[in-house]
C-alpha cells in the first residue's frame, strides 16, 4: 500500500509555504447559463487556483520539493521537463529561493509559457518530444549535479498539491463533491488525500481528456500504465504515462474516474469566460466540463467543488478556442 502524508505533515507544508504562494479564493459560482447547464439546484464553488502565484497550482509542489533540498543541492540548481506550467512554476520557486533552474520544454511549447519561464530567469533548452526530454533532463541532473523537480510525481510533489487540498477545506467544509482534473496524477493525488482525510464523505471525482487518459488505463489495468499517442488541447494534462506514488494516492483516495473530450473543454472555457470572466487555458476548465457533461445528473441538487488550476494560456489560443466552441 502506497503511504501518504496525514494531515499533521500536511499542515506543517502548508505552514513552510507561507508567505511563498497565495491562499487562493473559493467563490460561489450564480449565473442563468451555469443554471442550464449544470442544474439549477446544483451549487457550485471554484477554488481559484489561476490566481496563483505563476497562473496555476504547481508553485505548490516545485517549492515543497525545493524547501526538502539540503542547502548544497539548493546551491548547485534545479532542473525540470515540464509542458509549461511546472516550468513556469520551478523557475518561479529558483528565484524565490535564491539558486538558479535550467529547465527542458518541447520545441512545440506555448510562447507565452516560454517567456513566462524567462521572465523567471530560467535557461530553457528546447525538446523534440516528451522521451527526449525526460533524456535531456537526466543528463543535466547527472552532469551538473542540479536536482531533478519532478512535474507530478514523488512524496514531496504529492505533499506539495496536498496543501490545495487542506486549504479548500479550511475555507468551505461540507461539500459532497469535488472534481479534479488529472495529468500525470499530481494534483488529484495531492488534494484528494487531503480532502477524503478531513471530509471522508466528500466524492473525489477525477477528470481526464479522452486524448490521455492514462489514469483510466491504470486503474483498469491496477498498475501504471502508458499510451501511445497523446491527442488533446489540454497539454498539461498530457503525460505519456502514469507513475507508481502519484497513480498509488489516486487510487486510494479518488472515488472514480470520467472523461471529457475536447469540444466540452472549449465549451467550458466560454462559460467560465462569460459568467465567471476567467480566461483559462482547457486544463482549467476541464472540471467545469465534467461538471456539465458526464458529472451533471450524478451532482444534481449537490454541493460540489470544482477548480480552475490553471490560466496559462495567450490571447490569439484562446480566442480560437473560443470560435472554436
Amino acid at each position: 500500500m502506497t503511504e501518504f502524508p496525514n494531515i499533521r505533515r500536511i499542515a506543517d507544508a502548508l505552514a513552510a509555504l507561507r508567505g511563498l504562494v497565495i491562499e487562493t479564493p473559493v467563490h460561489p459560482w450564480r449565473g442563468p447559463e451555469l443554471a442550464a447547464a449544470a442544474g439549477a439546484d446544483t451549487e457550485i464553488f471554484l477554488k481559484l487556483e489561476l490566481f496563483q502565484y505563476t497562473g496555476s497550482f504547481k508553485p505548490r509542489g516545485a517549492l515543497t520539493n525545493m524547501l526538502n533540498l539540503p542547502p548544497d543541492a539548493i546551491a548547485r540548481g534545479v532542473t525540470a521537463v515540464s509542458a509549461g506550467n511546472h516550468a513556469i512554476a520551478v523557475a518561479y520557486a529558483a528565484k524565490t529561493l535564491g539558486t538558479s533552474a535550467k529547465v527542458v520544454m518541447m520545441q512545440t511549447a506555448n510562447p507565452f509559457r516560454v517567456e513566462r519561464c524567462r521572465g523567471y530567469g530560467a535557461e530553457i533548452i528546447f525538446a523534440d518530444d516528451v522521451h527526449s526530454a525526460f533524456d535531456t533532463v537526466h543528463r543535466i541532473e547527472a552532469e551538473e549535479g542540479r536536482s531533478f523537480v519532478h512535474p507530478f510525481e514523488g512524496p514531496m510533489t504529492i505533499l506539495g498539491t496536498a496543501t490545495l487540498g487542506l486549504e479548500w477545506c479550511r475555507q468551505l467544509p461540507g461539500l459532497d463533491a469535488i472534481i479534479l482534473p488529472i495529468g500525470g496524477g499530481g494534483l488529484a493525488a495531492g488534494a484528494a488525500c487531503a480532502i477524503k482525510q478531513l471530509q471522508p464523505e466528500c466524492r473525489v471525482f477525477g477528470v481526464e481528456p479522452e486524448g490521455a487518459d492514462t489514469m483510466h488505463r491504470s486503474f483498469a489495468a491496477g498498475t501504471p500504465q502508458s499510451i501511445d499517442r497523446v491527442a488533446t488541447i489540454a497539454d498539461s494534462l498530457a503525460p505519456p504515462y502514469a507513475l507508481p506514488y502519484s497513480f498509488g494516492i489516486c487510487r486510494r483516495f479518488v472515488d472514480e474516474l470520467v472523461k471529457i473530450d475536447d469540444a466540452a473543454m472549449r465549451r467550458a472555457m466560454g462559460l467560465l469566460f462569460r459568467e465567471m470572466k476567467l480566461a483559462v487555458e482547457p486544463a482549467g476548465a476541464a472540471a467545469t466540463a465534467a461538471l456539465c457533461g458526464p458529472l451533471r445528473q450524478r451532482l444534481a441538487g449537490k454541493r460540489v467543488g470544482v477548480i480552475v488550476c490553471g490560466s496559462n494560456i495567450d490571447g490569439a489560443s484562446f480566442a480560437r478556442h473560443l470560435n472554436d466552441a
